[in-house]
């Protein structure tokens, strides 16, 4: 389990998001060497454009309406950038990271510092940075090692102070700081001892502390002059484990909470603090209610968000329906998203997804009804041919609605209709979780896929997050079961439909959808072509014995959804389940690429598998970087990495392949077995 933190001090309690050559037979080879594609004349879009560096991204405003601030490279790794709000030319790096991208940053409320988080290689051990933006003095507020901060409350009264979260004491369990962010002191305000997270309010004041419980869901407790009341507000068991506070409003009279008690779906609550009483202010049957747009001083919900198939605004205040109405007019066709609001609420960032054209970020002057075009976060891109994603259902065996996305090659849909003319080779891209989900919008991965001339389809399965508690719970202690039939399921939907052939579908993901990648070789031989297996798991007790010290926390709630590695009949479960015991079953060809410091999914969970199917003589390509975590976060891996992939999927399905050319030697890639497999990729790691 994990926590995810806003700006306003509300904490929301969600799930973990954990985020190759085998055998191959001649009569593959041949199929893919022959596949024809019907992309036409559509021209290649080079990876850089895809995966390298943004020319800027993540832009905010300071919450005085000051500043600028944006993500751009500085010697080519991503740093944080200021300028002032009306001259944003003048912009000056503020961060002056040499090796790993700023992965998140945000304002103090005094507007005088950009606070951020690092950490080193991929270890996910965040320190917390400030940087003032008038002298450049740079402060590190938690200088400890293999230590993971997590911000628990800022506020718009307090300006110069924060409540962080630091489990310098007890690795497994964050306690509460108050921060004084100009001195750097640090003052404990509660040990976090059994508790997964704190609720804080406007005054800094610690309201609320959940726990977790046996029955693998939370009780939720209230904070009283500094003490944790004895029994619990409000108890959830597994089911209902969705169930969470959002935040209070600036007064502290009303609490905000999501909860699928009594419902299938999470509704939207408004609780009145004195009293108790709860007034329901949204709700909708086909998906769980979550984000919310807040008044930036008050803390109310203005507007509520449905994310079933697309993301839909609900508004509750006329105002701002208004303000993203002109915005849609004036921004054309897509999702306008809010990216940053002034305490004074006269200034947002704002942008719109048009899916198959490049984004583009404004600042929108509310009163003038003014929109100031600040930068388009990959301008190479524009006029590349990117093609539409497709919002559609899939039933699974069982009954289940999967709500799926795809993407076709341009020049493969000449009709629109979200089916090719021709079958396509397809990629089934699975994501990452498993508790997560996929979305509608611009998809790098999917706009890549299709321009080498695949169908790319996504998938959520059961046990992704958003769709109701039937759809979550439904994946419990399915993996490798259930969950891979709704993959399979999807596949055959594909075909029956006609998108693509039986004998060209690979499949490929990340974290959980690199599991399922080891999982539908291992466990379905002959269904997949061939598979791209990125920091996966293939052995999930050693997975589950060696999790992050800070997830103690969701401990319980792994044990319940995946097999309880402490009985029996849970490593029973566990082991039935893990790709690494029936490697050699394997037929296809597999490519792997781990990072040597993930602390979510360790280097051995690849090195296992790999060691399985050599002792058993299958062919696998193994890609390893030493300088990454759980996943690739710098450009010049991502780009290596994708070459690799782009090379073997060509080599599997036949679709188009920009030479590897550079990218090897560009990147910190270490091929430890299989670069035989890969076409050119033993030149391409060969030092001149």
């Amino acid at each position: 389990m994990s926590i995810r933190l806003t700006r306003r001090g509300t904490a929301t309690f969600v799930p973990l998001a954990f985020a190759l050559a085998a055998a191959l037979p001649l009569q593959v080879l041949a199929q893919g060497q022959q596949a024809t594609l019907t992309v036409g004349d559509t021209p290649l879009i080079p990876r850089a454009a895809l995966f390298g560096n943004p020319t800027k991204a993540g832009a905010q405003l300071s919450p005085d309406g000051q500043w600028l601030s944006w993500l751009a490279p500085l010697k080519g790794v991503m740093n944080v950038w200021v300028a002032p709000v009306n001259q944003p030319s003048a912009a000056k790096p503020v961060t002056d990271s040499t090796d790993r991208p700023i992965p998140a940053y945000f304002w103090s409320g005094d507007s005088e510092r950009v606070l951020f988080v690092q950490d080193k290689g991929g270890d996910e051990n965040f320190r917390l940075y400030g940087v003032k933006v008038a002298t450049g003095e740079k402060q590190d507020f938690t200088p400890f090692d293999k230590v993971r901060v997590r911000v628990i409350g800022l506020s718009n009264k307090r300006l110069n102070e924060a409540l962080v979260g630091i489990n310098n004491r007890d690795p497994r369990w964050h306690d509460v700081h108050l921060l004084n962010l100009q001195t750097g002191e640090l003052q404990l305000v509660m040990k976090g001892d059994g508790y997964a997270g704190f609720l804080a309010d406007e005054d800094l004041r610690l309201r609320g502390a959940v726990r977790p419980n046996a029955a693998g869901g939370s009780d939720y407790f209230r904070i009283e002059d500094g003490k944790v009341a004895d029994k619990p507000l409000v108890s959830t068991t597994l089911e209902d484990a969705a169930t969470s506070p959002l935040g209070f409003t600036s007064d502290g009279k009303t609490l905000y909470w999501t909860d699928s008690r009594d419902r299938d779906t999470t509704a939207l609550f408004a609780e009145d603090v004195a009293t108790g009483q709860r007034k329901l202010i949204g709700q909708d049957a086909r998906a769980d209610l979550g984000g919310t747009l807040r008044h930036p001083v008050t803390g109310e919900v203005q507007a509520y968000a449905v994310n079933y198939l697309t993301n839909e605004w609900q508004f509750l205040d006329a105002g701002l329906k208004a303000d993203f109405q002109w915005l849609q007019k004036n921004l054309g066709q897509g999702e306008v998203f809010v990216a940053s609001r002034t305490r004074a609420d006269d200034r947002w960032i704002v942008g719109i997804d048009a899916v198959s054209k490049v984004s583009a970020t404004y600042l929108f002057d509310r009163k003038a009804r003014q929109l100031t075009p600040l930068y388009v976060a990959r301008p190479e891109l524009q006029g590349a041919p990117l093609v539409p994603m497709h919002p559609l259902e899939i039933k699974s065996r069982d009954g289940l609605t999967l709500p799926s996305y795809l993407s076709l090659p341009q020049g493969s849909d000449r009709n629109g209709d979200g089916k090719p003319e021709k079958a396509v080779p397809m990629v089934l891209l699975v994501h990452g979780g498993p508790w997560a989900r996929d979305g509608y919008g611009y998809n790098g991965m999917h706009q890549w896929l299709a321009n080498r001339g695949y169908a790319v389809l996504s998938v959520n399965f059961r046990a992704s997050t958003g769709f109701g508690k039937k759809f979550l719970n439904a994946g419990n202690k399915q993996w490798g079961l259930a969950m891979h039939d709704d993959l399979i399921d999807a596949v055959n939907w594909a075909v029956k439909q006609g998108v693509t052939r039986a004998d060209q579908v690979a499949i490929m993901g990340g974290s959980y959808g690199g599991y399922a990648t080891l999982a539908g070789l291992a466990f379905t031989p002959t269904t997949f072509a061939c598979g791209v297996d990125i920091v996966g798991p293939s052995n999930l007790e050693t997975l589950l014995a060696t999790i992050p010290p800070y997830w103690e926390a969701g401990r319980k709630q792994f044990a319940l959804r995946m097999g309880d590695p402490a009985t029996e009949a849970g490593r029973t479960i566990l082991r039935a389940a893990s790709p690494l015991y029936k490697a050699d079953q394997i037929q296809r060809p597999l490519l792997i690429g781990q990072g040597a410091n993930d602390p979510r999914v360790k280097q051995a969970e690849s090195d296992q598998i790999v060691q399985a199917m050599q002792a058993k003589k299958i062919p696998v390509t193994y890609v390893l970087y030493p300088d990454e975590g759980h996943g690739f976060a710098k450009p010049g891996n991502r780009i290596g990495f994708f070459a690799v992939s782009e090379a073997f999927l060509g080599r599997c399905l036949g679709g188009r392949v920009e030479p590897l050319g550079e990218t090897q030697r560009q990147s910190s890639a270490q091929v430890v077995h299989g670069a035989e497999f890969v076409p050119g990729l033993k030149d391409a790691i060969t030092k001149p």
